[in-house]
């Protein structure tokens, strides 16, 4: 079911739309994968509101956020992103340490062919096991389909095998997309983790009860329009998403920026992690020997979780060739690759230089990260995020390219 609408949909459509995906069903027992907080401007949270207000009256309602390697939502962010009227209490929290079973795993000669030969290693297959209960009468897989650095557009079955994965497919996912390339996958569908993907999803998932509710959205500061809500188990809703959100989503430029500034939303970005979207998203628009500034001022750690900050900060931003030889000298690192393959695609490899204006991480932190660092309350003065507009713009004589949100874009310049 493909329902679009340029100027956006209303609440009361999209409610419609889930009515509609809901009937005939007869249901006792119910498990949302909603994203969590960091995916604010999906639309996922008015979606998991009205499929709670239209479940839970007559049957359980239980709620797990596809956090990947994310931390918790905590009360408030759930509030914010949820509302009032789905309980805290529903939520139930992913640890895609502990909390998965192995289903299967896609063979490494089916790897190396859709890598292109440079990667030769079979991916184990992982979901949470509360997937696989079979007192679910339904799983409702609710997302957003947006540029994405690892898979190429974002959502789909990698809300399940990332999002309510395990180590194995997160690491061995963001691996694969590192060694093959961000601009070779970033915008785009048929990507090589999305082709994995498409298999696990083909070979060891077709007995789950899974509905994929996707969406695709832009945002203006707090207001977010839902342009396209696509609802089914078959992959052409997904491929509707990924038309449209190229078609909304992608920003085409004529000439590579010198110097592109983009502000972290507090409430968004609280780690490098995260924030590096401004690096991923703006890379394939920035020119050789440009600036990449940061505005991050919420942002604290540079992992989700207390190991992958650990290894940031021991090994650092330092480019593609230098974090491939550290992954054959350093056991540690071999054995997170996903964090190698976000080391990879923080670094510029050299072709501009990156600036964190922070506060809550000292310039020895942030340096020590092998990015440029200055201070936030300084550089906020000069680039100013309640003054400065979405695009191009003038800055004491200086032509910046401005960017108040990194998560639902990706800038690309048609010289590529």
């Amino acid at each position: 079911m493909v329902y679009e609408n340029k100027n956006g949909l209303s609440e009361g459509e999209i409610r419609a739309a889930l009515e509609a995906s809901l009937r005939g069903k007869n249901l006792k027992k119910v498990l949302i994968l909603p994203p969590d907080y960091t995916r604010m401007y999906s639309g996922a949270g008015i979606i998991t509101r009205l499929y709670y207000e239209l479940l839970s009256p007559t049957c359980e309602v239980d709620i797990l956020p596809a956090l990947g390697t994310h931390v918790p939502m905590t009360k408030e962010e759930w509030v914010a992103f949820f509302g009032e009227g789905v309980p805290f209490d529903k939520m139930i929290v992913h640890n895609w340490k502990t909390d998965v079973e192995k289903i299967g795993e896609v063979p490494a000669s089916f790897v190396s062919e859709v890598s292109e030969g440079l990667v030769n290693t079979k991916v184990d297959v992982e979901v949470n096991r509360r997937l696989l209960d079979p007192s679910y009468d339904l799983i409702l897989s609710v997302g957003q389909v947006v540029p994405h650095e690892v898979v190429g557009m974002a959502n789909y079955s990698k809300n399940i095998f990332v999002g309510c994965g395990g180590s194995s497919m997160i690491n061995s996912s963001h691996m694969l997309g590192a060694f093959y390339g961000m601009e070779r996958i970033m915008g785009r569908d048929f990507s090589p983790v999305r082709r994995v993907f498409d298999y696990a999803e083909e070979h060891f998932l077709k007995d789950l009860p899974l509905l994929y509710v996707l969406t695709a959205t832009t945002n203006s500061g707090d207001d977010i329009t839902v342009h396209g809500l696509y609802i089914g188990r078959e992959r052409a809703n997904f491929e509707a998403a990924v038309k449209k959100s190229q078609e909304v989503n992608l920003t085409h430029v004529k000439k590579r920026f010198q110097k592109v500034v983009v502000y972290l939303d507090p409430r968004e970005f609280k780690s490098t992690w995260l924030g590096n979207k401004s690096v991923y998203r703006t890379r394939m628009a920035i020119a050789d020997g440009g600036e990449l500034i940061v505005l991050a001022p919420a942002v604290e750690r540079f992992g989700e979780d207390d190991e992958n900050d650990r290894l940031i900060r021991k090994y650092g931003y330092v480019g593609r060739e230098q974090v491939l030889k550290l992954v054959e000298e350093h056991d540690d690192l071999k054995e997170n690759l996903s964090v190698a393959a976000h080391l990879i695609h923080g670094s510029s490899d050299g072709r501009f230089t990156i600036t964190y204006c922070t506060k809550n991480l000292s310039e020895e932190e942030v340096r020590g990260a092998a990015f440029h660092w200055a201070p936030y309350d300084e550089m906020v003065k000069k680039y100013d995020p309640t003054v400065l507009k979405d695009g191009l713009c003038t800055v004491d004589g200086e032509e910046i390219f401005y960017i108040s949100n990194p998560a639902l874009g990706l800038w690309v310049c048609d010289e590529q």
